[in-house]
């Protein structure tokens, strides 16, 4: 019986699957907002939002759990630390998908994918780098 396995394959195997959505996930805490795929972003919000009650909750095995899924330790910090903090008072629905138009190169429908209480503005500046006007991340300082 095939209870319980409806999930999106986004075309790999379980392994590079579950690699993928590390990597997105790593992604979205440490920058904040992606711009990816609409289908991985979709693949990507109930991932997310598991690791943001794992923050919630603050415990050792919760962390271990988190650790064990997105093998950064400093993502894991900034999860439990920065992004915990910030969803305390929401029950749920901690990210936003926000539909871009199709890719020039092969028309995939675009996405970008944000915290709902993390938002970054438009020409705010970062830590790391500086936001340009379109709102993506540019790590160098070149505009």
């Amino acid at each position: 019986m095939r209870h319980r396995k409806k999930t999106a394959k986004l075309q790999r195997n379980a392994s590079q699957r579950k690699a993928l959505l590390s990597g997105l996930a790593c992604a979205l805490i440490r920058e904040r907002r992606i711009r990816t795929t609409l289908a991985r972003a979709k693949a990507l919000r109930p991932v997310a939002e598991r690791l943001v009650t794992l923050g919630k909750r603050g415990d050792l095995h919760a962390r271990r759990q988190a650790i064990a899924f997105l093998r950064q330790k400093e993502v894991v910090s900034k999860l439990f630390g920065d992004v915990a903090a910030a969803c305390a008072d929401r029950q749920g629905g901690y990210c936003r998908i926000t539909k871009l138009g199709p890719r020039h190169s092969d028309s995939a429908p675009m996405a970008y994918m944000e915290w709902v209480d993390l938002a970054v503005e438009v020409g705010e500046v970062d830590d790391e780098g500086e936001v340009d006007d379109k709102g993506e991340v540019d790590d160098k300082g070149e505009e």
